[in-house]
């Protein structure tokens, strides 16, 4: 019988006999992205400002509630078109404790009155004082006053509406002149001052000075009709 073919081996290549497989190259981890810190933007570190509810829906498009730390922009807002709508409530209440010789021009100072009193609200109150100040913007904001109109030579007083900008510019000014004032009738210094007004302007009552020119311009508007 024939004998069986053995299978053919094929011929080896030269320089591969007894030679090691290729080392495979380690492959580079992709890079981690770095995690930016996130902070939270509390006023002053303490308080929360996106759970103030603002229910007068006039004055809801000029208070501004936007979550800010520090309340100092510099300015930006400054010499533009109802610019001072964009600034922060809480900054707007800083530069109009600016008055006297004895704020005029010192931002740093009416900052620490501000954030002391703010302090002093919320150890009476347990609630945050960025909400009391708004309860009480609303409440010492002024919804009439008078103008004078000339009929020939004589001018007589006639009751308009305010604006809702400024109503929210007579509240404040209205709080931080009364504030300011009350510090010359006792020895009370101007942080617990300005607590007593805005805490007693919240609640409507007449011994804040806000209050009670707010009563007193709409009873003369009310007379003047």
């Amino acid at each position: 019988m024939p004998l069986a073919e053995s299978p053919v081996e094929a011929p080896a290549e030269p320089g591969t006999e007894g030679e090691a497989p290729p080392a495979e190259k380690p492959r580079k981890e992709p890079k981690k992205t770095k995690k930016r810190p996130s902070y939270e933007m509390k006023l002053f570190g303490k308080y929360d400002m996106t759970d103030v509810a603002v229910r007068d829906a006039g004055l809801a498009k000029y208070m501004n509630l936007s979550p800010i730390v520090i309340p100092h922009t510099g300015g930006r807002w400054a010499n533009k078109p109802f610019g001072k709508a964009k600034a922060n409530l809480v900054e707007r209440l800083i530069n109009n404790m600016m008055r006297t010789e004895n704020y005029t021009g010192k931002k740093s100072k009416a900052y620490r009155v501000v954030r002391t009193a703010f302090e002093i609200i919320e150890k009476r109150t347990q609630k945050n004082p960025v909400q009391i100040l708004v309860d009480a913007l609303e409440k010492a904001a002024p919804r009439e006053e008078i103008t004078r109109l000339r009929f020939g030579g004589i001018s007589v007083p006639r009751a308009v509406d305010v604006a809702p900008s400024r109503r929210l510019d007579l509240a404040l000014r209205n709080i931080c002149v009364g504030a300011v004032t009350a510090t010359f009738k006792n020895r009370k210094p101007v942080e617990e001052c300005l607590a007593d007004e805005i805490l007693t302007a919240a609640k409507g009552d007449m011994q804040s000075s806000a209050i009670a020119k707010k009563e007193e311009l709409e009873r003369i508007a009310a007379s003047a009709r």
